[in-house]
């Protein structure tokens, strides 16, 4: 519905990367359907900050009768994850370190409530859903694992990662189920509405890509697994620390 935003500039930012940043986040914010209603900004003496930070905080409405928790996953429940993985993450690093690798990656980010909705329209079985921003999918994973108790198996020859990204990550040494997102979700939906929900997902622009990656299973509380391509169980762990510095 609402967004507030802040921003810090570093004295000599150029204006022009201002105009195309502002013009972003206008278009983005009329894709959304929500309105900038109040703003401030600060400019600070050089080296004070890394050019520009922007904060914003928003306001929302969850529909009536929606009841979607990180505690409510439940045994049998599939998994879903709406589109590529790590892309944001490959991309920023990529950027970053100025890497003399020729890879055709672009940062996801894209809206995502339109996604929800078509969701939310043919299904009240959704039990949890997360974006799957900083510590990326095997994060969100872990963190519905622990609060509802459950044991979540997660299958390594379905998920959607670019043949540009893992090979970005494999060259840094990084684990693209770590990577942040910005126009990734990750749900847990009844086993017997998965098939609907995901149709309904692959309708959208948004949610063309994607597809079911594991479920909820038996086995120990508050553990993600990952069935490997040679058939091998690999415990997946919460991140600890950043395997990138913060990008959001």
């Amino acid at each position: 519905m609402y967004l507030t935003c802040g921003l810090i500039l570093e004295e000599g930012f150029p204006i022009e990367t201002l105009d195309v940043i502002i013009k972003s986040m206008q278009e983005t914010a009329e894709q959304a359907g929500i309105k900038v209603v109040c703003g401030d900004t600060k400019v600070v003496e050089r080296g004070s900050a890394d050019q520009i930070f922007i904060n914003t905080a928003g306001v929302g409405v969850i529909p009536k009768g929606v009841e979607i928790h990180s505690t409510s996953a439940c045994l049998g429940d599939k998994i879903i994850v709406s589109g590529y993985m790590g892309d944001h993450g490959a991309t920023i690093m990529q950027s970053r370190a100025e890497l003399a690798i020729s890879a055709d990656i672009d940062s996801d980010c894209q809206v995502l409530n339109h996604l929800v909705e078509k969701m939310l329209s043919v299904s009240n079985n959704i039990h949890s859903l997360r974006d799957a921003t900083r510590g990326g999918v095997a994060t969100v994973l872990n963190e519905i694992a622990i609060d509802s108790n459950v044991f979540i198996s997660i299958q390594e020859d379905t998920l959607p990662i670019r043949v540009p990204t893992r090979g970005v990550c494999e060259i840094l040494g990084l684990d693209p189920l770590y990577l942040a997102n910005e126009g990734t979700l990750v749900c847990v939906v009844k086993a017997e509405d998965a098939d609907l929900v995901l149709k309904a997902m692959k309708q959208t622009k948004e949610g063309e890509n994607s597809c079911i990656i594991g479920e909820v299973a038996d086995g120990p509380e508050g553990v993600v697994a990952l069935n490997t391509l040679f058939g091998g169980n690999k415990i997946i762990d919460k991140l600890i620390g950043d395997q990138l510095p913060r990008i959001c």
